[in-house]
């Protein structure tokens, strides 16, 4: 029997379902917080990137700089990689679904290995991280038996 994992995420919060086959239904497997996404930017940085001086000839480099929140959303999604790698690695599902809101699922993209990639059959672009497993269902209804 072939059990699926569903990751359904934001930048902030992200929750790890599995179904083991038809008429199993969604099991919460692991619920995963990001809090620091939902921190505002000035409360993230505590100063400005500056000006590195170079070595012997005058000219120094110039860090440019990284938006907060976009560094917060690589950060979750590095370990939301992580988990999906570890399962993925332990032969804990043969079939991944990716549900995240649209900015966050490219920077999610990116992180996976490329072990992770392959096991990928559908990607939704949408936060249904707000909804019940029951009204979840509902939306996957196109992409799996439950």
């Amino acid at each position: 029997m072939t059990t699926t994992w569903i990751v359904v995420a934001n930048a902030s919060l992200a929750f790890l379902y599995a179904n083991s086959g038809p008429k199993q239904g969604l099991k919460l497997i692991k619920e995963i917080a990001h809090p620091a996404s939902r921190e505002k930017a000035s409360a993230l940085v505590t100063d400005r990137p500056g000006h590195n001086p170079g070595s012997g000839n005058g000219h120094g480099s110039f860090v440019s700089a990284t938006d907060p929140k976009q560094h917060e959303a690589d950060l979750f999604a590095l370990e939301l990689s992580k988990t999906l790698e570890s399962g993925r690695a332990a032969n804990h599902y043969e079939r991944l679904i990716m549900v995240a809101s649209s900015p966050f699922i490219g920077v999610l993209n990116q992180r996976l290995t490329g072990h992770v990639r392959n096991l990928v059959s559908d990607t939704i672009e949408k936060d249904y991280t707000r909804v019940t497993p029951k009204q979840l269902s509902g939306h996957l209804e196109h992409c799996i038996y439950l």
